[in-house]
């Protein structure tokens, strides 16, 4: 039998459904923007992150800022997915990290995949503060990291873990905009995008007992050969 997952077939089903009106809506918000309607709106949240940034505050923000995307960025999320993977696995958490790797790695696929459809190009109406090579639509930091951190919080089975993830996750995405290299509708859109895909990936999830260990359980109850990961 395969591994149990934390729910049935009806919850796989809303969790496809949910993925697919995530990839909608980022739809919608893509062709907003290319139709300019979202264009007032996006120069004046990016404007006022320029002149939030030339503030006696802006200054030591910056590089906050900067440290938030640096964490944030590929590399940093990729360390932080080995980091956690290692540790689920000394603690005997097999399946728990194996499926953290395949939804972290899924959705940076997804991400990839879809600047290559949309291909939008980075903003121009602020100085970069930050170097970048990809597309700008939709926001891979924002969509990284709320897999990131969301997949984790969900692999803790706490909430405080939730408590942590949500302020990396909007820091992380704010500071984008602050850099200069995404429209916030980018971030918007990566955040929606990360969502849908995190609550297709939910369904999947290894079950976790009260104790938050992996637990196998066939058919609809514990038996005597429970198996524990």
């Amino acid at each position: 039998m395969g591994a149990c997952c934390i729910s049935d077939r009806a919850s796989r089903w809303r969790g496809a459904a949910a993925l697919v009106a995530a990839l909608a809506l980022v739809l919608v918000l893509a062709l907003l923007q290319r139709w300019g309607i979202l264009t007032p709106v996006n120069h004046m949240l990016m404007a006022a992150a320029g002149r939030a940034r030339d503030t006696v505050i802006g200054g030591p923000v910056t590089p906050l800022m900067q440290a938030a995307s640096l964490l944030g960025g590929t590399t940093g999320r990729l360390t932080i997915l080995a980091f956690a993977a290692i540790l689920l696995t000394l603690f005997g958490r097999v399946r728990v990290a194996l499926w953290l790797v395949v939804v972290v790695l899924g959705g940076a696929l997804l991400n990839l995949a879809l600047k290559q459809v949309f291909a939008a190009p980075r903003p121009d109406l602020l100085p970069h503060l930050d170097i970048v090579h990809t597309y700008s639509f939709p926001s891979g930091h924002a969509a990284g990291n709320l897999i990131l951190f969301g997949a984790l919080a969900m692999a803790g089975g706490r909430g405080a873990g939730w408590a942590a993830a949500i302020p990396c996750i909007v820091v992380i995405g704010i500071s984008r905009v602050w850099l200069g290299v995404h429209w916030p509708n980018d971030v918007a859109a990566g955040w929606i995008e990360g969502t849908g895909w995190l609550l297709f990936c939910a369904a999947w999830r290894p079950m976790l007992d009260s104790g938050g260990r992996a637990a196998y359980r066939a058919g609809a109850g514990a038996k005597d050969g429970e198996w524990r990961a």
